[in-house]
């Protein structure tokens, strides 16, 4: 008897692999394959590491199709793309106006680290920036540290399709190096 999930996965499979779009997506990756432009992040040490040839295209459709080309195996930390489904959670567990009193949603001319509040609110100026992150990961509703990260990890299960697990050398990178982080939590703490 043949799994009928299976079966969908392999009609897909014969789809992408005979799909224009497919094609279209090898040729993009062909023709940018070869920019060595910019620089590996290295604000992080672990991050420094990373192979800068890794490049892959990856585009899931939402009705479940999959094409992809390149190193669309390689694993890779998120890092600041967790900032967006963050947000979302905070929302969903409190809705748009609490989480508004606590991060704004306006642009700010800032680098994405800076150590800087709304001076009329003392909110952080939008959710994309790390003081932003660090409030709306703080909205997170859970009865413990541990609760709240495995909601969050059980989100990013769902969004992936699959098991995420937390990479043991970049949070630890992180942690040595998240001073700059860490002074922003206690200027928040400081302004309630």
């Amino acid at each position: 008897m043949v799994d009928t999930g299976d079966l969908y996965s392999l009609a897909n499979s014969i789809q992408a692999v005979a799909s224009p779009f497919r094609a279209y997506l090898s040729d993009l990756h062909e023709k940018y394959r070869s920019l060595d432009e910019g620089m590996v992040a290295n604000y992080i040490p672990e991050l420094a590491l990373a192979n800068p040839n890794w490049f892959g295209v990856c585009v899931v459709t939402t009705n479940g199709q999959v094409f992809e080309v390149g190193d669309c195996d390689q694993l890779f930390t998120i890092q600041s793309i967790s900032k967006a489904f963050i947000y979302g959670l905070a929302l969903e567990d409190h809705g748009r106006e609490y989480v508004n009193s606590k991060v704004s949603v306006e642009p700010t001319g800032e680098a994405f680290n800076a150590i800087v509040l709304d001076e009329t609110t003392n909110r952080p100026y939008n959710p994309m920036v790390n003081a932003g992150a660090i409030a709306t990961t703080d909205l997170i509703q859970g009865k413990s540290a541990t609760e709240r990260l495995k909601r969050m990890l059980e989100m990013f299960r769902r969004y992936t399709g699959r098991q995420l697990d937390i990479n043991v050398p970049v949070f630890l990178s992180e942690k040595a190096t998240g001073n700059r982080n860490r002074a922003i939590a206690y200027l928040m703490l400081n302004f309630g």
